[in-house]
């Protein structure tokens, strides 16, 4: 689904350029998926995988938010292409999708925290809503993604600007003196 998306995006990618693309009948594809948005829900939890497993490991092995979010960014530009597809075209995406996105930003948002309070622990980072952390590092980045050519026109805006939005927002929770 997503390389058809790649080329096609996930509101327009048919099951049967699906099934093209793969090299198999159309019939087959519903063999797997029962429908059209089910394989498009399977496609939106495998690219969130990837990016929470990720991300799951630098947290468990207790890394720094700055490393969470440099993980977040190659994980992003790994796909630079789909990912900023999706982000453009999740509200047009049926709810399961819409759906299997939030479960995936919720992942991405319960890592971003662990090593975030980690950082208020220290003393390090203000204290604030994790949503709000969270909705602020997503918000800047969807950003930047959706509108690459504006930033980086024919290259990866990850690539150019992802250390600048990595310092950018760290010091927004850079925690001052009282």
């Amino acid at each position: 689904m997503t390389h058809v998306a790649r080329s096609h995006g996930f509101r327009e990618a048919s099951t049967t350029d699906v099934a093209k693309r793969a090299g198999v009948s159309h019939g087959l594809v519903f063999a797997h998926f029962a429908t059209r948005d089910a394989l498009l829900v399977e496609a939106i939890t495998a690219l969130g995988i990837e990016v929470t497993n990720a991300m799951h490991a630098l947290v468990r092995e207790g890394a720094s938010l700055r490393d969470v979010l440099r993980a977040h960014l190659r994980c992003i530009q790994d796909d630079e292409e789909i990912y900023a597809r999706l982000v453009s075209e999740l509200p047009f995406l049926p709810a399961r999708a819409r759906s299997a996105w939030v479960g995936v930003q919720s992942a991405i948002s319960q890592h971003m925290s662990h090593a975030y309070a980690a950082g208020v622990d220290a003393g390090e980072l203000e204290r604030m809503p994790v949503h709000l952390m969270f909705n602020t590092w997503i918000g800047l980045v969807h950003h930047y993604v959706i509108h690459r050519e504006l930033f980086a026109p024919g290259s990866s805006v990850v690539r150019k600007h992802g250390p600048t939005l990595v310092d950018h927002f760290l010091r927004l929770l850079r925690k001052t003196g009282d």
